[in-house]
């Protein structure tokens, strides 16, 4: 690699770093302000916290680094453009496709990061976070019910415990379930204990009655019991243990799924549009690229038509991963979906690099740039000083 090589490929790949750092942040931080309860009202540790939360991360990366890719191009090649180095190049006889060879180094780093994120890493971060929570929910029951106090689980579901011994089983339970407007459930025990099966984790009441009052019935219906095991998942409004979602399995798993998994049984076509959005998201960093090095990548001298072709390449690479995102929902109903999104993704790098390798210049239209260049001049002579 060059001097010039390694010259573009640090500022770009540099400021690729800066800007997907930043926008993740940002991102994860308005999410994980929403799940701040987990401190407050379930009294989990902030290194708890920052886990739960931190899983969410690779997805976020997986969304962000083509965007932050793109705009990170686009600075270099502003910032080439402004200094006059684009005009160097050309003028020592340098190929647009020499000057392009850097920028597609820093974009094969980005296509093989997301690569890896989107087969194993962000689907294995989403069955640890599905885990993850289920624990701290059932570690809540156990653990942060105060004795005494009658304490609301969710809307509809109130817990009490007369006790807590140290060996971690509750006595004098008290449970009423009014989620179900058609029907009121109350359960009295005089003691249980969490126990984990390989089947999920349960509050085993020992000892004690369900109360089941319709709302068409005034007197209720008495079942005594020995033994009850009341559903921790019930607090997560889901089974504790489900089979993988589709968004949780890795490409593999969806490249070659086990036909009696009841998953695949049920949405087979949900598969097939998650494996072609996984097998075609390590492509979108190379097209981006390719569009925005293709509008972007030849000598400007106008102030105006650099304004105008950065829009037109924002505009170009928004429009492609809209039609991806509209291609992934339609992939689940239609073959022809899938067929598209290939289509426009290899469409876009098959015209960029036949711009790129001969030289052309794209201009954004007329009727775009003429009210843009108004604008900007307007704005430039009211900001000027006097």
């Amino acid at each position: 690699m060059s001097a010039l090589d390694r010259y573009i490929f640090r500022t770009t790949f540099g400021a690729f770093l800066l800007i997907l750092v930043s926008l993740t942040m940002i991102i994860w931080l308005t999410h994980a302000l929403r799940e701040i309860d987990l401190m407050t009202n379930q009294r989990q540790t902030v290194l708890t916290f920052i886990g739960i939360t931190g899983l969410l991360i690779p997805m976020l990366v997986l969304i962000i680094a083509p965007i932050a890719l793109v705009i990170a191009v686009g600075y270099t090649l502003n910032r080439l453009n402004t200094d006059s180095e684009i005009v160097v190049m050309n003028a020592s006889g340098m190929s647009p496709w020499r000057i392009f060879r850097p920028f597609l180094t820093t974009t094969l780093v980005v296509s093989a990061l997301v690569a890896a994120v989107s087969a194993y890493v962000a689907p294995a971060g989403l069955r640890t976070l599905r885990d993850w929570a289920t624990k701290v929910k059932a570690d809540f029951v156990v653990n942060i019910i105060q004795p005494g106090r009658f304490t609301t689980i969710e809307r509809g579901l109130t817990l009490h415990i007369r006790e807590r011994r140290p060996n971690g089983q509750l006595l004098g339970i008290f449970i009423d379930d009014r989620r179900d407007p058609k029907e009121r459930v109350t359960s009295l025990s005089d003691y249980g204990e969490i126990v984990q099966t390989g089947t999920g984790t349960f509050l085993v009441l020992t000892s004690g009655s369900v109360q089941r009052l319709e709302s068409t019935r005034t007197d209720p219906t008495i079942v005594r019991f020995e033994r009850y095991a009341f559903d921790l998942s019930r607090f997560t409004a889901g089974p504790t243990v489900q089979p993988f979602g589709v968004r949780e399995r890795n490409l593999w798993d969806l490249a070659f799924p086990d036909p009696a998994d009841p998953v695949y049984k049920q949405v087979p076509t949900h598969f097939r549009a998650e494996l072609h959005d996984r097998l075609v998201a390590p492509l979108y960093p190379i097209a981006f690229t390719v569009m925005c090095f293709a509008i972007l990548g030849a000598p400007r001298t106008s102030r105006q038509s650099r304004e105008t072709s950065v829009i037109l390449a924002l505009a170009s690479t928004a429009a492609l991963r809209l039609i991806g995102f509209v291609c992934n929902v339609l992939a689940a109903q239609t073959v022809l979906a899938v067929v598209v999104l290939y289509a426009t993704v290899f469409a876009a790098i098959g015209i960029g690099v036949y711009v790129i390798a001969r030289g052309l210049v794209l201009e954004a239209p007329s009727f775009v740039t003429q009210p843009f260049g108004s604008l900007f001049e307007r704005l430039t002579q009211r900001l000027a000083p006097t």
